[in-house]
């Protein structure tokens, strides 16, 4: 089989990667197109993989709508070349479309629940790949699983906990502590209108939580002057290594939060709208807490991070929170990987049988 993946964003190279090896092992041809947003051809570079790199991702309004014809007519050459029997994302509309031009299947995932990009590729797309937390339905077209996207990365089937530790790929003490600060750009679809840390905010909570540990800032736009000594300096594909034995994970992003969660280390989310995962894991799990943008809630927020980072056997607790989680959730590459091989016929199994999922633990 030949798959053509298209990747979005620097978590979709994590997302599709051991799917990727898994196929390329059993034989199967994998292509991956993407924009350069972040470090996407960073982490591809220390891949095996075949890939292309279509240019830089348009921030501004016009650049996306202009971005919506250039990159389709990319993609269209590039499929053509490459003869795809199917298409994979996470939500591409040019993978949709593209895939509905040349009439092959389109199979996307989607956690965000952006239904402005949706619309934009439901109607050209083959099946959406849920999770099955509480979300609003997508119709006809939508399969659940149960997992997060995260675990088709950091499920103990795919991840080596004690391949390295954080301490290490920063250069400290052997158990010291730290925690890691995670900013964004908001310049994503469904970030429009929406905002996080003020500059004054983030001073205050390095400025407090850096009397308990080391404080690493990741953040996509650039940092207050004062704060650049903070910044976190690794390549990106460590980067789970370092989520996995820091104390705490706070910020503005929802996968690093969920990121943080599959590998027991606590994450607290600061958004106006969250995601409807990262309420699942703080109502069910106790793995994440959730608190929207507003000042209130910005300063709850830093207090429930202090009061974490004073917990006695913070780690151990959250192991056994993460544990439980694991119970209820699959692998979610073993189950993509059969749902492409056995496509279409995958979709009428889980229809019939969705308990057929749990054979993928």
């Amino acid at each position: 089989m030949r798959i053509l993946i298209d990747i979005g964003h620097p978590a979709h190279v994590h997302l599709f990667r051991p799917f990727t090896e898994e196929m390329m092992k059993r034989r199967h041809v994998i292509f991956l197109t993407f924009r350069q947003k972040e470090f996407e051809i960073e982490l591809l570079k220390a891949s095996a993989f075949d890939y292309k790199c279509f240019g830089r991702h348009y921030k501004s309004f016009p650049g996306k709508i202009w971005g919506l014809v250039k990159f389709n007519i990319q993609m269209i050459f590039t499929a053509v070349k490459f003869k795809p029997d199917l298409f994979l994302s996470h939500g591409s509309i040019y993978a949709a479309q593209v895939a509905w031009l040349l009439n092959k299947p389109h199979i996307s995932l989607e956690d965000t629940f952006n239904f402005e990009q949706i619309r934009l590729y439901k109607p050209f797309t083959s099946c959406i790949l849920t999770g099955d937390y509480p979300h609003p339905g997508l119709g006809q077209k939508e399969i659940n699983y149960s997992g997060y996207h995260e675990l088709a990365y950091l499920h103990p089937n795919h991840f080596n906990f004690s391949k390295i530790s954080g301490q290490e790929i920063l250069g400290l003490e052997k158990n010291e502590k730290y925690l890691i600060l995670r900013f964004v750009s908001w310049e994503a679809t469904h970030d429009k209108g929406h905002s996080g840390f003020t500059s004054k905010m983030k001073r205050e909570v390095v400025g407090e939580y850096s009397k308990y540990c080391s404080v690493f800032i990741s953040s996509e736009k650039e940092l207050p002057m004062e704060l650049e000594k903070y910044k976190l300096t690794i390549k990106p594909e460590m980067i789970h290594y370092v989520l996995k034995d820091a104390l705490l994970v706070i910020g503005e992003s929802a996968t690093m939060a969920t990121e943080a969660a599959m590998l027991s280390t606590p994450g607290i989310f600061i958004d106006n709208t969250g995601r409807f995962y990262t309420k699942e894991l703080e109502e069910k799990y106790g793995l994440v807490f959730n608190f929207t943008a507003s000042p209130i809630d910005q300063e709850r927020a830093l207090k429930k991070g202090l009061e974490l980072l004073q917990a006695n056997n913070l780690k151990k607790h959250f192991i056994k929170k993460r544990n439980k989680m694991l119970q209820n959730k699959i692998d979610v590459t073993a189950f993509l990987v059969w749902f492409v091989e056995s496509y279409p016929e995958s979709i009428r199994i889980l229809k019939d049988n969705p308990d057929y999922q749990y054979r993928f633990k």
